[in-house]
């Protein structure tokens, strides 16, 4: 079971299904989106997530066509992308995460747009866009 939250913690919530690998996106989009490097996300099937509290106030972005990405409109904190292609899974962004992973990141992707300020210096794979055409990252 995880649980996570926005910064200001009017939302919450609780996940209870397996946690998808971790992936660290450099794209444009995600860059803005969180002011850093990369985001960090792991795909989780959303029959076993649940809101705890907030859920009315959750507000979502359409970044990109069909896709979406969920935040609190009080802090600003991202806690999700969704995909129209893919209804059943969000991509769950790791850092309102509670608990501990018990695991590290698996790979890199959108790396063909990094910024130029900062070096990816571990030896996970990096994938120029994405291994798979249907990832929302």
């Amino acid at each position: 079971m995880y649980t996570g939250r926005c910064l200001c913690g009017d939302i919450s919530y609780e996940y209870d299904g397996p946690l998808g690998p971790v992936a660290l996106c450099h794209c444009q989009q995600c860059r803005r989106a969180h002011g850093s490097a990369f985001s960090a996300s792991a795909p989780v099937q959303r029959v076993h997530f649940r809101y705890l509290s907030g859920e009315d106030l959750v507000r979502e972005y359409p970044s990109s066509p069909g896709k979406h990405r969920g935040f609190c409109p009080r802090c600003g904190s991202q806690l999700y992308s969704r995909s129209d292609a893919i209804p059943g899974i969000l991509r769950l962004r790791v850092g309102a995460i509670n608990e501990p992973l018990g695991r590290g990141a698996a790979r890199h992707v959108y790396v063909g747009s990094a910024s130029d300020w900062f070096e990816i210096t571990d030896d996970l794979p990096q994938y120029e866009k994405t291994e798979r055409t249907n990832d929302p990252h």
